[in-house]
């Protein structure tokens, strides 16, 4: 039957069954296209269109315009006497206002495949973010947003936001069957709406939720998503190139940690600080720069580390593809970048993770393994497909869609083990009746493997603190998979050292050589990081004992001996100049002691000047980084000298060209020291903590150039006799090797 219809003709009205009309007005209906939208029934095509407010709605269609007939709810609804109905728009009509012309998103097909929902199910979309979150697009010839979202436990889903004032009564989602995802495909909307997902829950609350997949967000405390669609274009190809055959543990690295909103306070948008920072790290010579989290989180002073916004880059300093231009401008400077990444935890914020759909879906479901002891925060439930997907892809988002170089994975320790923070009676064992969580051992191994597979030549660091086997062991001999692991014990050992008085040092030598007992049992990277110089344990300067110059000497030296040690390098910001206070996230670093009129600017200069050495020549000696993995790279030369605070030790390289380092942790002056040298003839000292241009007293400067006499010492056929400056680290190389 086809009828040409004249506009606009008043038809019999369609509507749907009591039931669903009910559910659908109710936000409970599991599929709202199989009752809006147009659909053939016995005595033509039903068409119903879903409007509260509106005073009327019109059918525009090829064959002339048809009035809808006004139902409870706003729902419109009329009978064609057709077969089919072709395509058609909406005119609808709001009282005061002129007639808007849309097109209808419930004659629209799934913007899901059975693929995608399949993978998602199994747990294994690798790109997770291509399908689920808001997505502009055009479909079927019209243009407009689509939105997709894991809900599984949910009744119904509506989508609300600044398009429809909130209300999300027009807008349900459909159900697409067991992947517990819903979806909608919204025409005419576009980049910068605001949204959020209305949330019936089993137990007929009403949850209000920011999408976890967004990719961008509005600015805290404001908490609705945004839709996003990146037009960035890169100009990092030579950079992405090399990175792909980078070989890390065989390459220099010493990494700057900053906190981007407080770094430079006066700055404050990412493309600001992409025209400072990267000429900064270039001059210091760093080869990385760690990013405390960047991911959108509702608390600044959380530091980032209590995220709710997984996928989208915090607000507070500009727009996604502003970071990307941040990314850029680093990787063209030649400095990599790392991001910490938080999966162990998220916070417990109304509109965000928690209990997504009205029941724990992210989290356990177990309270004992839900609750975070330490910072009231939720856990992630490693066990369930699809919430380990969400973290993986996110992983690998960070990699392929920011460039990102490195993911420094937070607080793995308290994600290994289900009694972590939690006495006796307040934790469930795992199914061997252990403490391991082998779900998270299992995801961070996954983790990994996909990263290196899909990334190659990024890097992942685990911050993990216990003596768990195999943290940076490949995947597939049984290790978790981590390229480099922080060490910790390294870390708290030498500050517990260094916060000694000189005349108690001794009594304390192991601390400074213990770590090498270990060194090769992971691949390590030594931090002094930000949790270092916070919450009265002081900056790293105000640890050290005695008076100013003293304190600066201490600092120096233990610099010179960490750039030394086997292990890649962090520093958290500030102590690269010796501020003097702990860090403070509102005010950031202690710029102002490096200004002129700053009595003792000159001086924090100096040791900004070390770090810059320390730096350049570290990256120019492949003998402090060529073998930091195996044991052939170190050997000690005097491990023993407790007595005199003095440690001494030799870094080789691949083809055995030297470096010897000695530290002298007593503020003596030690003359004629004679230390063991592994070649014969002059070599020179390349760096001195003491050096009058650091601030230091220049000790040794006269004797910067020692020839190796044929005097076996220390187990080597050579040596000769050094001064040793007071609170100092020197480092010498033969100077065949500087074409001397």
């Amino acid at each position: 039957m086809t009828v040409q219809l004249t506009a606009p003709l008043l038809l019999p009205e369609a509507p749907p069954p009591p039931d669903d009309a009910e559910r659908l007005l109710a936000g409970a209906h599991h599929d709202p296209h199989a009752v809006l939208g147009a659909h053939p029934v016995e005595d033509g095509v039903a068409v119903r269109v879903l409007r509260p407010c509106a005073e009327s709605v019109v059918l525009e269609t090829p064959l002339g315009d048809v009035a809808l007939a006004p139902g409870p709810g706003g729902l419109f609804t009329a009978l064609l006497p057709i077969t089919q109905l072709p395509q058609y728009r909406l005119r609808v009509s709001y009282p005061g206002g002129e007639p808007v012309v849309q097109e209808d998103g419930y004659r629209m097909a799934p913007t899901l495949g059975q693929l995608d929902l399949h993978l998602i199910s199994e747990g294994r979309h690798e790109q997770l973010w291509t399908v689920l979150g808001s997505h502009v697009r055009t479909v079927d010839g019209v243009a407009g947003t689509s939105f997709a979202v894991w809900a599984p436990n949910a009744v119904g889903v509506r989508l609300i936001g600044s398009f429809n004032h909130w209300d999300g009564t027009a807008h349900p989602m459909r159900s697409l069957g067991s992947s517990g995802v819903w979806e909608l495909f919204v025409p005419g909307l576009g980049e910068g709406e605001r949204y959020k997902y209305q949330i019936l829950t089993r137990g007929g609350a009403i949850a209000e939720k920011a999408d976890p997949l967004a990719r961008a967000a509005q600015c805290p405390p404001d908490t609705a998503s945004v839709v996003h669609t990146s037009t960035y274009a890169w100009g990092d190809a030579g950079w992405m190139a090399a990175r792909a055959g980078a070989v890390h543990h065989r390459s220099p690295m010493s990494v700057y940690e900053l906190h981007l909103a407080s770094w430079r306070p006066d700055l404050t948008s990412y493309r600001e600080i992409a025209e400072v920072l990267p000429g900064y790290l270039t001059e210091l010579g760093f080869t990385h720069v760690e990013f405390m989290p960047v991911m959108e989180h509702p608390f600044g002073g959380s530091w980032g580390y209590q995220v709710s916004g997984f996928y989208a880059p915090t607000a507070r300093l500009g727009a996604p593809d502003d970071f990307k231009y941040l990314v850029d401008a680093l990787h063209r400077a030649g400095v990599g970048v790392i991001v910490d990444w938080v999966p162990a935890h998220f916070p417990k914020d109304d509109f965000a993770l928690a209990r997504f759909d009205g029941e724990p879906l992210y989290e356990p479901a177990d309270p004992q393994r839900a609750e975070h002891p330490d910072w009231g925060t939720l856990e992630f439930d490693y066990g369930r497909p699809e919430v380990r997907n969400f973290l993986v892809a996110n992983a690998v988002y960070w990699c392929e869609e920011f460039h990102v170089d490195g993911l420094r994975v937070d607080a793995v320790a308290s994600m290994l083990y289900l009694d972590y923070s939690r006495p006796d009676g307040r934790w469930t064992p795992n199914r061997d009746g252990g403490r391991e969580n082998w779900d998270a051992a299992s995801f961070l191994q996954e983790m990994n493997a996909t990263v290196y597979r899909r990334c190659p030549g990024v890097l992942t660091v685990a911050e993990e603190s216990t003596a768990w086997d195999g943290v940076t062991r490949p995947t597939d001999a049984g290790g978790l998979g981590f390229g480099l692991k922080w060490n910790m014990g390294w870390m708290h050992d030498s500050l517990a050292y260094l916060g000694r008085e000189p005349v108690h040092r001794k009594y304390h030598h192991h601390e400074m050589t213990f770590a090498m007992v270990y060194a090769y049992s992971e691949n390590y990277i030594l931090p002094i990081s930000h949790d270092e110089v916070v919450h009265g344990k002081q900056a790293l300067v105000s640890k050290m004992p005695g008076d100013w110059w003293q304190q600066r000497a201490n600092h120096r030296a233990y610099l010179g001996y960490m750039w030394a040690h086997p292990g890649k390098q962090l520093l958290f910001m500030g102590q690269e100049f010796a501020q003097g206070t702990e860090w403070d996230h509102e005010r950031g670093p202690q710029w102002w002691v490096l200004d002129e009129g700053w009595p003792a600017a000159a001086e924090h200069r100096g040791v900004r000047d070390l770090i810059a050495d320390l730096n350049h020549t570290y990256r120019a000696t492949p003998a402090l980084w060529e073998q930091d993995t195996v044991p052939d790279g170190f050997r000690w030369l005097d491990a023993d000298a407790a007595d005199e605070n003095v440690i001494a030790f030799v870094r080789r390289a691949a083809d055995g060209s030297p470096l010897v380092a000695v530290c002298n942790f007593s503020p003596v002056v030690r003359r004629d020291r004679r230390i063991g040298l592994p070649l014969p003839g002059r070599w020179r000292t390349v760096l001195d903590t003491d050096d009058a241009r650091y601030g230091g007293s220049g000790a040794a400067a006269a004797t910067r150039r020692p020839e190796a006499e044929p005097v076996p010492w220390h187990g080597q056929d050579h040596s000769a006799p050094l001064t040793l400056p007071p609170l100092a680290t020197i480092w010498l190389t033969p100077e065949e090797h500087h074409g001397a």
